[in-house]
Formats: C-alpha cells, structure tokens, sequence
C-alpha cells in the first residue's frame, strides 16, 4: 500500500433501465443519472472494547450538554448566576468565573482557533477520532440508532420491517421510532436554547407560555434541525454536509494512526470450514462483519475511504469473529501507513508521537494558548471607550477658546457599583465639562455591568488654541474613587487650520 492515503474518486452511476440501445434503432438514449440512490444503512450492534468507549464518551457528552445550563455559578445580587450564559441581549458571555464582553470577542476568536489546532493535532496523530467519537452528529446519531434498535430490533429485524408491507405492527414500531426521536429532538432543541436565556426563568415562561417569541422559533428549528440531522439523515451529513471529511487528508501523513485492514495478515480471503488448514491463505473469512456494523456502510478492507469516521466498530466486530474462529485479533486495528507498507518485510517501526507534523500543530497551539491567557492576564474591569463629535468638529466661543464634543462610554465591568473621576491631559489649560453634571467630581455612580454614554466638553483657553495644530492629541483618564483602577485613552482635539 502506498504511503500517501488515496483520493476518492467519483464515477457515473447508470440507472437500471437506462442502458443503451443498439446503433440502428433510432432512439435518443435515455440521460445517464449523476447521482446514486441512497442506499439505507442499518448498523449492527457491536459489542466489544471500541462500543464501550463510544457509550460511556455519549453518555458523558449528553450529560454535560443537558445539564450545564443548570449549574449555578455565584457572580453576586445583580448579575445572572448561571455558569455557562450566551447573554447575547446584554452582549456578554459567561464561562464560570470568565466574562467576555463584545469588546472582547477576540477572547471567543482565540478559543475557536485554539479548537481548530486542537483538532489539527488529533486528527495528524489518530486520524478522525473526533468524528468517530465526540462529534455532535456522531453522538446524536448513536442516540438516534439506538433508539431505533429498541423500536425495531436489530439489523437484521430493521432490514425486514423497511421491506415488509404496512401493517399494524410496520405501522406501531415506525411510528414510536419517529415519535421517540421527536422527543429527542425537542428536549435537544429546548437544551440549547437555555444556554442563551436564564435556565430555570425561560423553563417556567415556557410552561405559562410567556416566553419570548423567538425563544419558540429556536427551538422549533432546532428541533427540527436535530431531527433531520441525527433521525433521518445520519451518515449522509458526514459524506455529504461536513467539509472535513474533504480537509482531513491534508493532516494525515505516513505515521498517522488510521482504521486499517492488514491486508498482508488477511489475504487471500474466503470462507473457511472448521477443521480446514489455514496454509496459503489469510485469516479474512469474508464474513463481511465490519461492514454490516460500519455506522456509514463502507468495507474497510477496501483501504482509507473518505466515509471513514474512524469509529473502530469494525475492528470490534473483527476481533470477536477472530476469537470464534481462533486467530490472532487486531486483523483491523489502528496502524500507521508506513507499518502497513512495511508489514509484509518484517520492518515494523514504533509509533513516532513527535515529528514535524505534530510539532508544528503543537507549537502553534502553545502559541496561541500563551497570547490568549496573556490577554486575560490582562484583562480590564475597567474600560472607555471615546466617540468624537463630528458635526460640528469644534466651536469657537465668543472669548476665541475652542470647544470639542465627547461621547464617553464608560464600561463597568465589575459585578459592583463604582464612581468615578475624569480627566483629561496632553493640552495646557484644557478644562472638562460633564453635561450635566457641572464637574468631573459630581460624576455619578456607575451601575454594575453597565455601559454607561456620558457626554463631555473639553475647551481650551485662546492662549494655549493659538499654540496648538488642528488636530492635537488629548487624553481622557478615568479613576475608580474606590480602588484607583484606571482606564485611558487618547483621541484628538480640533480646532482651525493654521
């Protein structure tokens, strides 16, 4: 087997029916269909040491998922208690004891970066464990499946139901599969839309039908959403939808660990009868067991696929017909492209954890995980924010001083009230005037939490607007009375041309 992983191909499939016609009889053959029919697929429990990993990581995924909205986290009287909050009305995130503001959204684009190197990484050293394992889809559709198995029974039973004609019992078991994954779907949807809105106050306006409109419209489409997705669509969102199956080649390289079959160890393949000799053949009896438990329906011995999600049901399904028949497990296994190429020369290499690859995706992860704690490091409770009147830029009083408008929004972000002074330097003489408020010092309190707009006037005297340019910088101060936290920043002050 080469080193590089395959590239999928697509080919025309001809619909039955559609075959061409002898030269000679005069008829426009019909089109050729671009596009195959779907064909269902209907997975085969497993059972074995990769299936219990996928259900302890779905149990623990779904509990984290339909649970976190209901954690409380004391952030003090005026401030929501709930420990993870998309407060978009207030324009907030709340993580535990972390606030990001919209000022801050770089935070959230860290994170999304950091997540994206992550995978990057995983997918270099194991290939796709995230889909196989972790992904939402991939949770939701083993929850789906599972669900279907109660109501249908397994493979097998599931294939006879689809081709048997409707009955009362077609009818009972079909219905109570969609109902029950409606039921899913809607406790799925109604999960996600606490994460934007207090928990236990949107659960009760739901029961007295007092929630806000669009708390309704998201969760029908998320219902919705997840119902189409997990229920019904299933492996096709992984082929079709999802663009990293089409990236992921792109992180692999000859030391990833991929699903493989050890074609050196299983072919040739056939039946075998108990009692015959295994001499000039492979241990694969054709029993076609990895595919029928393949949650997408493709035959890993047909080498690195696309569809791949790197679930490891088949090697279960592998390992277990191999202890029936008595050979050596890990027929299917986790290996490196290099080991499968080397295999059959007896030059087996150990897997290599660190190399370029990984170090690059490593390194750029510490990176980026070093700037973002740096910037919390440095995160301001305190902040200004400086809008310029433009309309006009400056006014020239009746004494020959000049006067320049300011809009301060001043942000609280303490979950305290505080009072604070303002200042202004970088111009002789310059003097500040709160409308309003008289002084800097009748400054009112600001509220916790709160994005407060005040408007100022800064003028300065004729001696010092004959000695400066048109555009000269000035700086705003704003101190905490209580604590002496400072918040600056510097903008212009206008005046006429010289």
């Amino acid at each position: 087997m080469s080193s590089t992983p395959p590239t999928a191909s697509i080919s025309l499939t001809v619909a039955p029916g559609n075959a061409k016609r002898s030269a000679g009889e005069g008829d426009t053959p019909e089109p050729t269909a671009l596009y195959a029919k779907r064909e269902p697929v209907y997975p085969k429990l497993v059972h074995g040491e990769f299936r219990r990993i996928k259900w302890a990581i779905m149990i623990v995924a779904l509990g984290i998922y339909y649970g976190l909205p209901w954690l409380r986290w004391d952030r003090g009287p005026s401030v929501p208690d709930q420990a993870v909050l998309l407060d978009f009305e207030h324009q907030r995130l709340f993580f535990l004891s972390l606030d990001i503001w919209a000022q801050e959204f770089y935070f959230v684009t860290a994170i999304l970066i950091l997540s994206a190197l992550a995978l990057f990484l995983v997918t270099a050293v194991a290939g796709r464990v995230w889909c196989g394992y972790a992904c939402p889809q991939t949770v939701w559709t083993d929850l789906m499946i599972a669900v279907e198995r109660l109501w249908q029974g397994d493979r097998n039973a599931r294939i006879r139901l689809a081709k048997a004609p409707w009955s009362f019992d077609t009818v009972w078991r079909t219905t109570g599969t969609h109902v029950s994954w409606l039921v899913i779907a809607f406790f799925t949807g109604g999960a996600l839309v606490f994460y934007f809105r207090d928990a236990p106050t949107l659960l009760s306006e739901f029961w007295n039908f007092s929630a806000p409109a669009i708390a309704y419209i998201f969760l029908a489409v998320f219902t919705a959403s997840t119902y189409l997705l997990g229920g019904l669509a299933r492996e096709q969102v992984c082929i079709y939808m999802c663009p990293w199956p089409r990236i992921q080649g792109a992180m692999f390289d000859a030391e990833s660990l991929l699903i493989s079959y050890r074609g050196y160890r299983g072919e040739p393949r056939g039946p075998h009868k108990k009692g015959d000799s295994w001499e000039g053949r492979g241990d694969c009896i054709d029993c076609k067991q990895c595919v029928v438990v393949c949650p997408t329906g493709i035959d890993i011995r047909n080498g690195p696929q696309l569809e791949c999600i790197q679930c490891a049901l088949c090697i279960d399904a592998c390992d277990e017909i191999m202890g029936k028949i008595g050979r050596p497990k890990k027929l299917i296994a986790y290996d490196t492209f290099r080991n499968l190429d080397a295999a059959s020369h007896g030059d087996r290499a150990p897997l290599r954890l660190i190399r370029p690859r990984t170090m690059l995706y490593a390194g750029a992860f510490l990176l980026v995980l070093s700037i973002t704690l740096f910037g919390l490091s440095r995160k301001t409770i305190l902040d200004v924010n400086i809008v310029p009147d433009r309309n006009p830029l400056f006014v020239q009083l009746a004494d020959g001083s000049i006067r320049n408008g300011y809009t301060l929004r001043i942000i609280n972000k303490r979950h305290e009230a505080r009072a604070c002074d303002i200042s202004v330097s970088g111009i002789p003489g310059a003097s500040l005037r709160i409308l309003g408020a008289g002084t800097p010092q009748n400054l009112t309190e600001i509220k916790p939490d709160e994005v407060r707009s005040i408007k100022v006037y800064v003028t300065v005297p004729k001696l010092s607007a004959d000695q400066i340019a048109a555009s000269s910088a000035l700086a705003f101060t704003i101190r905490d009375r209580g604590d002496g936290t400072l918040a600056a920043r510097q903008t212009n002050f206008r005046g006429p041309e010289r």
